[in-house]
């Protein structure tokens, strides 16, 4: 009994740990593209300053 019961235990252990790290990565990728969208909305209007300069 106590082998079904550590074995449960650990496996349940495993299981919310693998639930935390795909949420990491989820919140990670949400966190990247947000930062990659507002460097590209910056440099397009970087580029369309310089147009208008020159």
């Amino acid at each position: 009994m106590g082998f079904v019961t550590a074995f449960l235990y650990y496996a349940c252990l495993f299981v919310v740990l693998v639930l935390v790290a795909v949420a990491g990565i989820f919140v990670g990728k949400k966190l990247r593209d947000r930062k990659d969208a507002k460097v590209a909305k910056n440099s397009k209007e970087e580029e369309s300053e310089i147009t208008i300069e020159q």
